[in-house]
């Protein structure tokens, strides 16, 4: 996945070793970027408190983002599913490269994003479906309406999701997209359609609590009470920022790794602040260094979690296109 970077280590070695004209970064998604050395913070110029914080006091969005991975061949069938079936809104995809898009859907807040193409030296595996193995394994969407999603569905040229009901009352169905993600949808009074009022994210993970210390004290999200999860049958660790919440769980030892399929995104004030956090934890994987792409008014981060799920920090300047979307939505 472009250059992979394990550890900040090797980030700094590679950057003093390549010339100046080589300090060209490919994202994932096949972006070109510049790397922003320039923009990373001197020694000494933030204080141990500063370093130290988790990376909650930098969100400058009321959810997360996620994104999902999927063969190119799949597109037009993923879109239909997405924005007819699931009824998320379509906005304007974002042109990474003269071959790369950005397929781009509203979800509250935050946004679902689709971009064709398994790139890299990333792992994709789905067999076995949300305990099948580690990493993102599923997204929790909800819904008023149990009949409308199913009209949706048919509509869209879908089967119909099969309904349970749950213990606590709502109702309950798993999918999957053409891509052969799986998505739970959860139906129950005062949802906001389109699951506009949040987005869950299922990650498998291999140790409990090397990842919910993850979450919990480098990201700082929200640490709410388990949940017993009787349809999947798993206890869930739920880790929330507002509108986004993740779901950690346990499925089993020794699993097939998907570190590929899905990912999250979280847009901050201050990238090279986040760049700065992680090195002075340490032992955070850099999957592509702190970079920069003027014309879209970027500065980005992408780091792991212990499983190697995508956390990818993206500061917005006034003129990019997330900082208009958001305004235009307001």
């Amino acid at each position: 996945m472009g250059r992979m970077i394990t550890t900040l280590l090797g980030t700094a070695a590679l950057a003093a070793a390549l010339p100046a004209a080589a300090q060209t970064i490919t994202t994932p998604e096949g972006a070109q970027m510049s790397a922003a050395t320039d923009l990373a913070y001197k020694p000494g110029e933030l204080t141990p408190e500063q370093l130290s914080s988790s990376t909650r006091d930098l969100f400058a969005q009321d959810s997360m983002n996620v994104f999902r991975r999927y063969p190119r061949e799949k597109t037009a069938e993923m879109v239909k599913f997405y924005t007819e079936a699931l009824a998320l809104r379509s906005l304007s995809p974002i042109q990474l490269t003269s071959t790369q898009q950005m397929l781009l859907t509203g979800v509250g807040s935050g946004q679902i994003k689709l971009s064709a193409g398994q790139q890299g030296n990333r792992k994709y595996d789905l067999s076995g479906g949300i305990t099948g193995g580690t990493g993102i394994r599923f997204f929790l969407l909800s819904y008023p309406d149990k009949a409308v999603v199913e009209q949706r569905f048919a509509a869209a040229g879908f089967a119909k999701p099969e309904f349970v009901k749950r213990p606590d009352g709502a109702f309950q169905a798993q999918v999957t997209d053409p891509g052969g993600f799986p998505i739970v949808i959860l139906v129950r009074p005062g949802a906001k359609d389109g699951s506009n009022d949040g987005v869950g994210v299922g990650i498998s993970v291999s140790d409990l609590d090397k990842s919910r210390a993850f979450y919990r004290e480098f990201v700082g999200l929200d640490e709410l009470p388990p949940v017993e999860a009787t349809l999947i049958g798993t206890t869930l660790y739920p880790y929330r920022h507002k509108e986004t919440t993740l779901l950690l769980y346990h499925a089993g030892d020794n699993l097939p790794q998907d570190n590929g399929s899905a990912g999250i995104q979280y847009v901050v004030r201050d990238t090279p602040m986040v760049d700065a956090k992680a090195k002075h934890r340490g032992g955070i994987a850099v999957e592509t260094p702190l970079n920069k792409l003027a014309g879209f008014d970027l500065v980005t981060v992408w780091l792991n979690d212990p499983d190697g799920v995508t956390n990818y920090f993206a500061q917005v300047g006034p003129n990019s296109r997330t900082a208009q979307q958001a305004r235009a939505t307001k």
